[in-house]
């Protein structure tokens, strides 16, 4: 997704999924964390029922409307952790496995000497 686009312009916008069917209407959108980036939209999927939260980077924004590209019922099938709350770690990574999305593991550190070992006389 366009990482230039404000996120409050995303509240209030229509969303369809990968068939075009109407998911619903974006409700909030949550950031990451670290970069600040728009990483998660909840979309209020019907009068009365619940928001799901759908991933915003394979998604599209097309002529104003968020273009999603995965199923309407998987989306309605999504955990659900209610809205207004900042979303867990844990929490974000059970929904990158219900959309069947790869999160890489986080970059090793490279080896560094930190210093001489307990024990170990430094020699002059």
């Amino acid at each position: 997704m366009q990482t230039d686009i404000d996120p409050r312009h995303l509240i209030g916008r229509k969303a369809y999924d990968r068939n075009g069917t109407r998911i619903g209407t974006i409700d909030e959108v949550y950031l990451d964390d670290a970069t600040g980036a728009p990483e998660w939209a909840a979309i209020r999927t019907g009068l009365f029922s619940r928001d799901a939260f759908v991933p915003l980077e394979p998604s599209e924004l097309i002529d104003g409307t968020l273009h999603v590209p995965f199923e309407r019922s998987l989306i309605k099938d999504a955990p659900d952790f209610g809205v207004g709350r900042h979303l867990s770690p844990e929490q974000e990574l059970q929904l990158y496995h219900h959309y069947g999305l790869d999160v890489g593991a986080p970059p090793l550190l490279p080896d560094r000497d930190f210093g001489k070992l307990a024990g170990q006389e430094e020699h002059t």
